[in-house]
């Protein structure tokens, strides 16, 4: 089953290579969204993909990117998108 969630990182996760990071752990988890930067130096992500892979994917957020400090993550359930691929918005 298809889950789909929106995910608010913060901490030391900007200018640190986390979305980046994000990239890459959705394409080893077929994740299907976006990423973004918000201007309260937090990280925003969408992400849709099955349900464990969408929490493996998760688990990678939470440890981050080397340089990262993930202090919180927080998820809701978004309804399903149908987005294709996965990026970084501006």
């Amino acid at each position: 089953m298809i889950k789909s969630v929106r995910m608010k990182i913060s901490g030391r996760v900007q200018h640190v290579g986390y979305r980046y990071f994000a990239i890459k752990e959705a394409g080893k988890y077929q994740v299907n969204g976006w990423v973004k930067n918000e201007p309260d130096g937090s990280v925003l992500v969408e992400a849709e993909a099955e349900e464990q892979n969408l929490d493996f994917f998760i688990l990678s957020l939470k440890k981050g990117p080397g340089w990262a400090r993930v202090d919180q993550l927080n998820i809701q359930p978004i309804p399903f998108v149908g987005y294709k691929g996965f990026g970084v918005k501006y």
